[in-house]
């Protein structure tokens, strides 16, 4: 298949290398004129991503792709201008969307922005710099139109990389939103050396929050229980390269979030993605008391303080 991939960062470095590995002709379009340019002219990422080889992929702008000739467009942008890059692309290929988060305008799925042609996302644990490096990865592709589904499943399914389908749009995009912000927090538990048995706890609760928020949106319960929900959940708040879990550990040693995010030198979708997820709880009616508290500590509350109030809540059922 013909695929571009837009967004440069990465995990779209890293995708445009599985994609190219599984004989598919690639594009990988930047933003940046200047980093499509080294990376046509070195075979190599020079800000992200700097191990994949990218021989063999044409480079250049987004404006320049050829997405009125491709078979497929992989979008791999920040949530907070998925909204504007993608309705502007050219052609009618399909979507598939590698971008974890919600619109922060409007607080909608990523993918229900995309109009006039077909769309699907991909998610999983899925740590780029592991997968760069060739270990073994799984992931799945949500859908809809479970016949678009599979042909994209095929489209990235590898020895390395084994792709599952579903048809739970929302609840993938519901869970891989999510995951960040409880990742912030798990990256503060680190941060504060509060012990395994917390930090557990703690994931263990997240996950309740996702699933109580992607039901009431219509997700189904077995998603949770899956690569989009529990799998990608453990992996970014325990992997040393999660840069939500990273930036929750910086937070909760002082720094500011602007500060976490120059020193983590890549997009923290958590950050993003925090005060969008608790507002649609609230107009969900969902109680999502991690997210709220995440959101207090970047508004300004002390961790030590949220702790202990998170601890001191009433008890309740499981």
């Amino acid at each position: 298949m013909r695929a571009v991939v837009v967004g440069a960062g990465s995990w779209g470095t890293t995708v445009a290398g599985l994609l190219r590995d599984n004989g598919h002709d690639v594009s990988l379009a930047a933003r940046d004129p200047e980093q499509a340019a080294a990376i046509e002219a070195t075979g190599r990422n020079p800000r992200y991503a700097r191990g994949v080889d990218l021989r063999g992929i044409s480079a250049t702008t987004i404006a320049d792709a050829p997405l009125e000739d491709a078979d497929v467009v992989v979008v791999a942008v920040p949530s907070r201008v998925f909204g504007d890059v993608v309705p502007a692309l050219p052609g009618t290929a399909p979507i598939l969307s590698l971008t974890k988060g919600l619109d922060p305008s409007t607080g909608a799925r990523l993918s229900t922005l995309v109009r006039n042609r077909p769309v699907a996302v991909l998610s999983g644990p899925n740590i780029a710099d592991e997968i760069g490096r060739g270990l073994p990865a799984a992931a799945v592709v949500a859908g809809e139109d479970l016949e678009l589904a599979v042909r994209l499943q095929l489209l990235a399914h590898s020895s390395i990389f084994r792709v599952y389908v579903t048809d739970d749009v929302s609840g993938v995009e519901l869970c891989a939103a999510a995951k960040n912000v409880i990742a912030l927090a798990a990256g503060a538990a680190d941060g504060l050396s509060l012990g395994d048995n917390a930090k557990a706890a703690l994931v263990a609760r997240g996950l309740a929050e996702m699933r109580r928020l992607a039901e009431a949106s219509g997700g189904r319960p077995d998603t949770f229980a899956g690569l989009a929900g529990m799998g990608d959940l453990v992996v970014t708040c325990w992997s040393p390269s999660g840069r939500n879990r990273r930036a929750g550990e910086l937070i909760s040693q002082g720094a500011s979030p602007e500060e976490a995010v120059a020193e983590i030198g890549m997009v923290v979708e958590g950050l993003t993605t925090a005060p969008v997820l608790r507002d649609l709880s609230r107009e969900l009616g969902v109680e999502m008391p991690i997210t709220e508290g995440v959101c207090a500590v970047l508004e300004g509350t002390s961790i030590a303080d949220l702790v202990s109030r998170l601890m001191h809540r009433a008890p309740t059922t499981e």
